[in-house]
């Protein structure tokens, strides 16, 4: 509430052509009481940011499943390296159809090319559900957030079937040959 003070005393007797100056005084009190009403409103109605999370797709243990083969037209492996490089292969690691090294995670680098082999995959088989099949293999030299980063990309490729497996001691021979290792 608003209060106005005047000073003490009548007029009378006194200069009538002296202002009298009247302080104005303001309560705060039901305005700090609507602000504490208001945050807490706030608060309890807000919906905090729920944590998403991406599928992972793991292998099947392939004594459960013995006929899980895949051409390897169908079969990507990518190798995360050291310094933020890639180095991809199409088929058998042995006998690679089609490889690039030293791809890193430039602007739409790797994702061109996922995008480009996806859309291969699904030609060759005539179906859409049978697009690529990427196959995962950071090193010990990698970091975290290139993993990320490629699964991110797998996502916005809109490739449904990928794995993240160990590598296997010839695959750091091939890393080392494409430099990424």
């Amino acid at each position: 509430m608003a209060e106005l003070k005047s000073s003490g005393g009548s007029l009378r007797g006194r200069n009538q052509s002296r202002n009298v100056s009247l302080s104005p005084r303001v309560d705060m009190t039901p305005m700090v009481d609507l602000m504490f009403l208001l945050i807490t409103f706030f608060m309890l109605t807000t919906t905090l940011s729920k944590p998403v999370a991406m599928p992972l797709a793991m292998p099947v243990n392939p004594e459960s499943e013995p006929n899980t083969r895949v051409p390897e037209d169908r079969t990507m492996t990518i190798y995360i390296g050291k310094e933020n490089k890639l180095h991809w292969l199409v088929g058998n690691s042995a006998k690679p159809l089609e490889s690039s090294s030293n791809d890193g995670f430039q602007r739409n680098t790797i994702r061109n090319t996922l995008r480009a082999k996806n859309i291969e995959a699904i030609k060759r088989t005539g179906d859409s559900s049978k697009g690529l099949i990427v196959i995962i293999k950071p090193s010990d030299k990698s970091n975290y957030k290139n993993l990320v980063d490629l699964l991110d990309e797998l996502n916005i490729s809109q490739i449904k079937s990928y794995y993240i497996v160990d590598l296997v001691p010839g695959d750091t021979e091939i890393m080392k040959k494409a430099r990424v290792y």
